[in-house]
């Protein structure tokens, strides 16, 4: 009786079943080689222990984050956001700016929605201008990015599309400004960054520029990047991957982040960044300026060196900045509730004699 229930609950044979085993048996001598030399390379990788180095375009997100470039402003500015939803997040926004006597006040109306896996944020403001922002998150690995500016202006309407692929030790990325669907003309960056160590990485970013069907320009530049060894955090992160698939690297968060990048014309940018504690940041950046003689002016050759830190206390961010050129600069952000914070910065460049101040407001409210 077993025997002919187990019979009985077994398959039967497929008529193509003679059919696939002989297929399998031909490519099996050419198949088998490779797959082994594939997983003996595999894990020869993993024994290294690389990492996830993160995007050619953030090589240096962390020294950003410490100096003026992307934070300060002059003049008055009032930023006014509302709340309306958490989840998914939707919020609106209001910009007021009053700038020096050659800028004119202005104003920008703000929309933001995001969830897990989408972002959206557009902008318009009293000219006319608008501004459009998405970023779709298709799974762990890929992401895809759309910008746009839309202006009366000449020349300065933009569209962007670019895309990152994070594999667990590289990250190779596309970008695309005002592609031609027809022609292929644009401007377009193809990036890799490569793990090849648990501290080094190295890569490379090509830019091809095709402003018209018989010209076509190319240029590449390298990449470097060098980190203190992972922590454990960056480990158990690794180990929680989503998905119930095998550990993914994930990005971590050294305590100091050395870059260098060498440019098509020979100039080079390197800087370094450090986490001195949970409240200070120190970040240098170093550019060189070589220019051979032309048309337009004389040879050049110089550098600029600039070293900036950020302390994070409870309620106030506090920036500030010097450089090799004299140029001295400050910015505090002091929220005196979660709702309102007040923001002073200043700017003295004591070669050129002058100076830059700026003062605003942040208020946010919220309908829950």
């Amino acid at each position: 009786m077993s025997n002919k229930e187990s019979s009985a609950s077994s398959p039967a044979p497929s008529p193509l079943s003679p059919y696939l085993d002989a297929v399998a048996n031909i490519f099996h001598p050419v198949a088998s080689p490779v797959l082994n030399s594939y997983n003996l390379f595999h894990g020869w990788k993993e024994s290294m222990g690389l990492v996830q180095p993160g995007t050619a375009e953030n090589l240096t997100k962390e020294v950003q984050q410490v100096h003026l470039a992307n934070w300060f402003f002059d003049g008055a500015r009032a930023d006014i956001s509302k709340v309306v939803s958490a989840n998914p997040a939707f919020q609106l926004t209001h910009t007021f700016s009053l700038g020096s006597s050659s800028r004119p006040p202005a104003y920008n109306f703000g929309a933001i929605f995001a969830n897990a896996n989408t972002f959206l944020h557009g902008s318009v403001d009293g000219q006319g201008q608008v501004t459009a922002r998405a970023n779709q998150t298709w799974s762990p690995h890929d992401i895809s990015k759309l910008q746009a500016q839309l202006t009366n202006k000449p020349a300065q309407t933009m569209v962007q599309i670019e895309h990152d692929h994070l594999a667990p030790h590289y990250t190779f990325s596309l970008k695309s400004m005002n592609p031609g669907l027809l022609d292929g003309t644009g401007i377009h960056f193809v990036s890799l960054l490569h793990s090849i160590g648990p501290r080094l990485s190295l890569g490379f970013e090509t830019i091809i520029q095709n402003t018209s069907v018989s010209k076509l320009e190319t240029s590449t530049s390298y990449l470097a990047k060098l980190t203190s060894l992972p922590d454990r955090s960056a480990a158990a992160s690794a180990a929680l991957s989503p998905l119930g698939g095998p550990p993914i690297a994930q990005p971590f968060s050294p305590s100091w982040i050395a870059t260098a990048q060498l440019q098509p014309s020979g100039n080079v940018q390197a800087t370094y960044y450090q986490k001195m504690s949970d409240k200070v940041d120190v970040a240098l950046d170093l550019q060189t300026n070589f220019q051979p003689a032309s048309p337009l002016g004389p040879s050049q050759r110089g550098a600029t060196a600039t070293l900036g830190a950020k302390y994070d206390f409870r309620p106030a961010t506090f920036r500030a900045q010097v450089d090799s050129n004299m140029k001295v600069g400050m910015l505090l952000e002091q929220r005196f509730t979660p709702a309102f914070a007040f923001l002073v910065g200043g700017e003295i460049d004591h070669a050129r004699n002058t100076s830059r101040f700026g003062v605003g407001i942040q208020i946010e409210s919220t309908t829950m």
